[in-house]
């Protein structure tokens, strides 16, 4: 909870982090590195949770949510991490927002072929709003 957010690209500040999250082009639970930018990187929640159904290339956000929704739910409700209620709602909740945000942020299309309806925003699009416009000449994003 007291954790410092930093900001940046430059190696040498992301070896001195604690945890990095979708930078540093590496992705090595372990010494917690979230980053899915690797060319060789393929992982889904099938693949580094067998008993899962969804083969959706997870983004930074879903490594996150793999290695530790299950233990931030459980912490929020109060209920034992291998119970039956933080695994259904572990579940529902990846299925129906984490997989979206895996699926935009990988470039994975909504529907092959003529979509059946109209998108008029996503979770992508309203974050994007918090950012600064490409020729915005303050491009600070840093709340002052």
């Amino acid at each position: 909870q007291d954790a410092e957010i930093v900001r940046t690209r430059d190696p040498q500040r992301l070896a001195g982090c604690d945890v990095v999250v979708d930078v540093g082009g590496e992705y090595d639970p372990g010494r917690h590195r979230y980053d899915h930018h690797q060319r060789s990187f393929t992982e889904s929640m099938r693949s580094l949770r067998p008993d899962k159904p969804w083969s959706t290339k997870l983004s930074s956000a879903g490594l996150v949510y793999c290695h530790f929704g299950s233990q931030i739910l459980a912490g929020l409700l109060g209920q034992p991490e291998d119970g039956p209620v933080v695994a259904a709602l572990y579940d529902k909740l990846y299925e129906n927002f984490v997989e979206e945000i895996d699926a935009m942020d990988n470039g994975i299309a909504p529907a092959a072929g003529e979509p059946r309806y109209a998108l008029s925003t996503t979770l992508s699009a309203r974050v994007g709003h918090l950012n600064p416009r490409w020729n915005d000449p303050e491009q600070d994003t840093e709340v002052g």
